[in-house]
C-alpha cells in the first residue's frame, strides 16, 4: 500500500513524499537546542582548514560526552565508529573576529578549543600543549576556535564571523 506523506521544509512549505513502507515515513528535520562551530581564520591554506578543524573538535565527544551519538553498523553488521549527533558548522573570519569570538566565548565560560599558529610548526601534543600554555591568553595568534554551548550563546560568541564557503 502506498502512502502519501507532507514533510514540511525550512521555508514552511509542504512537499509530498511518497512510501510504501511506515518505517520510513519522513520525519520533521531535527533541531537542536546546541550548536557545534569551527571558526577558522581567513587567510589559511586548504590543508590547513582541514587539519585546524579536525584538531578542533576531536577534544569535544571527550569534554562533553552528549555530542556523541551512537555506533554505526552496516547492513551487514559491521560496526563504526560513533559520531557527533549533530553537524559541525564551520565559519571564517580575519583574525579580529577570531580574537573577539575567543573573548566572548571565554565571558560565557563555553567548551573550546584553540589551535594557535605555533602548532603548524609542532609534530606532537606535548609539544603543542606547551606552545599553547607558552603565551598569554590575550597574546595567543589563534587560527582556529572550536565552541560548543547554547544555540543562541554560540551564534553571539561568532558575531561576525561569515559561513565557510
Amino acid at each position: 500500500m502506498q502512502r502519501t506523506y507532507k514533510t514540511p521544509h525550512r521555508d514552511g512549505r509542504q512537499s509530498r513524499a511518497m512510501s510504501t513502507d511506515p518505517a520510513t515515513v519522513p520525519t520533521a528535520p531535527v533541531r537542536f537546542d546546541t550548536k557545534i562551530a569551527v571558526l577558522l581564520r581567513e587567510d589559511l591554506e586548504t590543508w590547513q582548514r582541514l587539519n585546524v578543524t579536525a584538531f578542533l573538535v576531536s577534544g569535544l565527544g571527550v569534554t562533553v560526552p552528549e555530542v556523541i551519538g551512537e555506533m554505526y553498523e552496516d547492513a551487514d553488521g559491521v560496526p563504526c565508529l560513533p559520531m557527533f549527533r549533530q553537524p559541525v558548522l564551520v565559519f571564517e573570519g580575519p583574525k579580529e573576529i577570531l580574537t573577539a569570538a575567543h573573548a566572548r566565548v571565554l565571558s560565557r565560560a563555553l567548551p573550546r578549543a584553540v589551535f594557535t599558529s605555533d602548532l603548524f610548526s609542532t609534530g606532537n601534543d606535548r609539544d603543542n600543549r606547551a606552545a599553547v600554555r607558552a603565551v598569554p591568553t590575550a597574546e595567543l595568534d589563534l587560527v582556529g576556535l572550536a565552541v560548543y554551548g547554547p544555540r543562541n550563546a554560540v551564534d553571539k560568541a561568532l558575531k561576525g564571523a561569515r559561513m565557510h564557503p
